[in-house]
Order: structure tokens, then C-alpha cells, then sequence
């Protein structure tokens, strides 16, 4: 009635006990059973392998569980941001947004209130005035990918010399891509997930495209969006109809729209700087 019971040899010196040491003459034929093989121990009696007893594992398993849960969780945020963005700027190749993050935020966390915009194309704004756009916006917005490393590296020497970080190198295709898609609080992060809707924006639109997109949805101040409102609102009259002065006061302004209007530009250092370019290379001699 004893078979089923079983103590291996390398068992615990606590239970030795049964295969060792003087026994009764009456546990003489248990003794035999055991170490003959005949009887074996119930599972729950069974020895740890290797003769060493159970023992706890530590945080490790835990640890190890939480660094995969976060790594899983990054991975997916990542496939629903490239995901949802590819999608979206895939249609604004044949539609131009009615709607983006920026503007959402100026409204709901701002509470201004935002004008009308209307769509841009490049046949109906001056010719002149994208000229200006891009010469001071972003020099070689026709020879980059979507990043120009060499005005990074002149953005952080500047930003250096001054003591603070003022200039961040922005490509137009960087400034549209957050103007779409991120709200305008400054961190790494940010500044991550624009890397990569403006690498998007390049791999599917082309350069035309993105610059009327630009031109539709920029910021030109307090609840204005697009250079068409920006016209309209400023001046009375469309951006087709935009002199070469006012071409160069609105994309002057580009650079700090919010703080500063057509009438207040010439407070900051700066816009002056960006106008009196303008002034020397576009309205000093017909175009």
C-alpha cells in the first residue's frame, strides 16, 4: 500500500531521515521499499532539481515584465502616429485640410477665436511673394529632404552665442508638419514627432504641394491662419493682389506673428532685419 512513495537520492538531509540512520525493525521494510525504488513521493513532497531548495527570484522577473509593457507601449504609439499621419498627408495631396492641431489648440487651449481660412495655391499668389517666403524662410527648401542639417548646426552656433534657444532651424516642411499635426509647446519630443511627419511630407507630396499647404495653413497671427485670411485681414484685398511691399510685411511677419503685426514690426530687431533684406533684394529693382 506503500508503492507511489519515492525519495530520490539527492532529497533534502531533512528527509534523509527515511533512507538513513537507525531505524526500527519495523521500518525495515519501508527503509527497503525506499531505496530500492518501490515507493516515491507525492508531488508535493518532490525535491527542487539539482537538490536545492525552492527560493524566490527576485525583482528581475517584474523589471523585466515592466521594460517590455513600456517598450510595447512606445512601439505602438510610434505605428499610430506614422500610421495615422501617412494616411492624412496621402489625402492632402488632393485636398487641402480643413482643419489642423495648431488651429484646434489656439482655439480650445488659447480661446481665440479663428477667422475663416481659405486654400492657397500657387497660381493664384504672387509669384514674387513665394519667391520672398522661401528665401527667408528656408533658403534651400528645393535641394533638402524635408531637413537642412546646415541650418541646424547655424541655429544651435547662434543659439549658443546668445544663451538661449531662439533659433531651431526649422525647414518649411517642418513648420507645416507641425502646424498639422503637434501643438505648439517646445520639447525634444515635439521636435521628435516633426522630424518625422516632415520625412513623410516629403516622401509623398511634392515641394509645390508643401508650399501651398504652407501657404494655406501658417500662422499670420492671432486666429489667422493662411495667407489668403492673412491678406484679407491686414489689407482688405486677396493675396493675388498683394503689392510687392505688402508681400514683404507679411512674410516678414512669418517670424513672430503673435507678438507682432504690419503696424508693430519694425519694433523688433529682428523683423527689421528680415524686412530690410526683402527691401534690397525684391523691391529695390522691378522683378
Amino acid at each position: 500500500m506503500h508503492h507511489g512513495f519515492r525519495i530520490p537520492r539527492d532529497f533534502p538531509d531533512g528527509l534523509r531521515i527515511l533512507t538513513s540512520g537507525p531505524v526500527k525493525a519495523s521500518d525495515r521494510a519501508v527503509r527497503g521499499a525506499v531505496l530500492s525504488g518501490s515507493l516515491s513521493l507525492p508531488p508535493c513532497l518532490a525535491p527542487v532539481p539539482g537538490g536545492a531548495a525552492r527560493t524566490r527570484s527576485g525583482p528581475w522577473p517584474a523589471l523585466r515584465k515592466a521594460v517590455v509593457a513600456v517598450l510595447r507601449a512606445v512601439f505602438l504609439a510610434h505605428l499610430f502616429y506614422v500610421s495615422a499621419t501617412l494616411l492624412l498627408i496621402a489625402s492632402y495631396a488632393f485636398v487641402t485640410p480643413s482643419v489642423t492641431v495648431l488651429a484646434v489648440s489656439r482655439a480650445v487651449l488659447d480661446g481665440w477665436k479663428i477667422r475663416r481660412p481659405y486654400p492657397a495655391t500657387l497660381s493664384t499668389v504672387p509669384k514674387r511673394t513665394v519667391r520672398m517666403l522661401v528665401s527667408v524662410e528656408d533658403g534651400h527648401f528645393y535641394e533638402h529632404f524635408g531637413i537642412d542639417p546646415e541650418a541646424i548646426r547655424f541655429a544651435v552656433g547662434v543659439n549658443r552665442s546668445i544663451g538661449r534657444n531662439l533659433y531651431g532651424g526649422s525647414t518649411i516642411t517642418m513648420q507645416l508638419a507641425r502646424t498639422l499635426f503637434l501643438v505648439p509647446e517646445k520639447s525634444y519630443l515635439r521636435k521628435y514627432l516633426e522630424l518625422i511627419a516632415a520625412l513623410e511630407l516629403e516622401l509623398l507630396l511634392t515641394k509645390d504641394r508643401i508650399l501651398e499647404l504652407y501657404l494655406s495653413w501658417a500662422e499670420w497671427g492671432r486666429g489667422i491662419f493662411g495667407i489668403e485670411a492673412a491678406s484679407r485681414h491686414y489689407y482688405g484685398r486677396s493675396a493675388a493682389r498683394l503689392g510687392p511691399a505688402e508681400s514683404a510685411v507679411l512674410v516678414t511677419l512669418l517670424s513672430s506673428p503673435i507678438r507682432y503685426s504690419p503696424a508693430t514690426l519694425q519694433k523688433s530687431a529682428i523683423l527689421r532685419s528680415r524686412y530690410a533684406f526683402l527691401e534690397s533684394r525684391y523691391l529695390a529693382a522691378p522683378q
